[in-house]
């Protein structure tokens, strides 16, 4: 890595730890700018001639959602709650709708497919993970109305998988499903920060073996599955092991936060929103096994006509971490 790009890096990680520590709307708002500041060069390429443009995209979509955030947080100061409670709701819901903007959730994700497409893997895994990090904190800090959260977590069960299917690009694959783990994550708010934490964890967890998997093997799109199917039979077990996880099949470690998540919401009689998670998330999961799939029906030979040339460390840390995973899963499942 250069070290221009080390030294971005470091100012978006201390961007997000400024807004997810701050006790003022100026200082959240001050550490999303330095975050995205510091993204920017990272996401510049000279090998991947799309980068510029999604950094471009990226650019005007976060400023603008800073741009709502800040005017709804000067609003809110200067509209008292009991003077004019409407407006103060009002601007509440600007506000909410800025960072949910920030998030990548549906309606507000027509960014996100765009941008991600145009990133290299370890980029992506930068948008897809850490970049969730901030909002969902401010969210969580911040008053949010229970209707208007339902609408954004059916909107984006719902949009993410439609827009799944007939999706050649491994990328837009992820961010779809992206959008689909954030409205699960949306559900963990209302419950608690702990809850939040075990999903994302796991989430990043699964999100990095696949990546890891996709990078080392050079893999962007469905029909270049095959190139991680050629590999031995360890790697081929861990990749659908990974994305069999990813869909929050049992008794894989994907299925634990989502069965806690699914035990809340039953508990506290939220039927109907119980229901659209379960179908949006079994037809995420049909999506996930026609990507593996063509690979497992057909006949391919192992490591003998292997023309891509293989980071065997990568692959075999990507198989280390899998493989404990789903132990530690059925174990924990086998206990509760």
């Amino acid at each position: 890595m250069k070290m221009y790009k080390i030294i971005f890096f470091s100012s978006m990680v201390m961007g997000t730890l400024i807004s997810i520590s701050s006790y003022s709307w100026f200082s959240m708002w001050m550490g999303l700018e330095i975050n995205l500041l510091s993204i920017i060069p990272l996401f510049s390429n000279s090998k991947n001639m799309f980068s510029s443009e999604s950094s471009l995209k990226y650019f005007i979509t976060q400023a603008m959602a800073s741009l709502v955030l800040l005017m709804a947080v000067i609003m809110m100061l200067l509209t008292s709650e009991f003077i004019n409670p409407l407006m103060n709701f009002f601007f509440s819901m600007m506000l909410n709708s800025a960072l949910l903007t920030k998030l990548g959730a549906a309606p507000f994700h027509f960014w996100f497919p765009e941008v991600i497409e145009g990133l290299n893997w370890a980029n992506s895994f930068i948008l897809l993970t850490w970049q969730k990090i901030a909002p969902m904190m401010l969210l969580m800090n911040n008053k949010i109305n229970i209707q208007f959260l339902m609408i954004i977590i059916i909107s984006s069960l719902i949009i993410s998988t439609i827009s799944g299917f007939n999706q050649i690009s491994l990328r837009k694959i992820l961010a779809f499903s992206s959008i689909n783990h954030i409205a699960w994550m949306l559900s963990t708010l209302m419950i608690s920060f702990s809850m939040w934490l075990i999903y994302f964890l796991i989430y990043t967890l699964i999100n990095m073996n696949v990546i890891m998997m996709f990078n080392s093997t050079k893999s962007f799109y469905v029909n270049q599955i095959s190139n991680i199917m050629n590999k031995n039979k360890m790697t081929k077990m861990s990749f659908m092991i990974n994305f069999m996880s990813l869909g929050g099949l049992p008794p894989f470690i994907g299925f634990l936060p989502k069965w806690l998540v699914i035990n809340w919401l039953t508990n506290n009689q939220l039927m109907l929103i119980t229901f659209i998670m379960i179908v949006t998330t079994l037809i995420m999961l049909f999506i996930y096994i026609r990507i593996m799939m063509s690979s497992i029906v057909m006949s391919a030979s192992e490591l003998k006509n292997n023309k891509i040339e293989i980071k065997t460390p990568i692959l075999t840390l990507v198989n280390m971490c899998t493989i404990p995973s789903m132990i530690l899963c059925t174990l924990t499942l086998n206990f509760l």
